[in-house]
């Protein structure tokens, strides 16, 4: 998986959101996050199958430093997660945008994916914090 950090949507919690096309989309932090937390040591994921709405507290990463609450930036299902992070959690510091994926998300209103800020509006926002 190819991603470019540019073509996501970003959440003021610091998740990206990919648009897969199909009606859902793929879940992470960004690298700002992962940077901000340092070295990640454990992750805890959402249940396959659990309904969230936007905002509602997902799961949570674990790092060296602190633990930090994963946000879902969209409503839906979970439909899927990354179970990789289990065994490695540290793929996140090295990969937030490809490997280091969190969970995938059946949106239950794609029209929240507009509400999400551009990569330029996550950069100034972040900048800003």
């Amino acid at each position: 998986m190819n991603i470019d950090p540019s073509d996501l949507k970003y959440a003021t919690s610091h998740e990206w959101a990919r648009d897969k096309g199909d009606g859902t989309v793929i879940v992470g932090i960004s690298d700002h996050a992962q940077e901000s937390l340092g070295d990640v040591v454990y992750v805890e994921l959402p249940q396959l199958g659990t309904l969230i709405s936007a905002g509602d507290e997902a799961g949570v990463v674990e790092s060296v430093k602190a633990a930090s609450d994963i946000y879902t930036p969209v409503s839906g299902e979970i439909v899927g997660t990354n179970e990789q992070l289990e065994e490695e959690p540290e793929i996140i510091n090295g990969s937030p945008y490809e490997d280091g994926w969190l969970f995938i998300v059946k949106m239950s209103n794609p029209e929240e994916l507009d509400s999400l800020m551009s990569a330029d509006e996550y950069t100034i926002s972040s900048e800003e914090n």
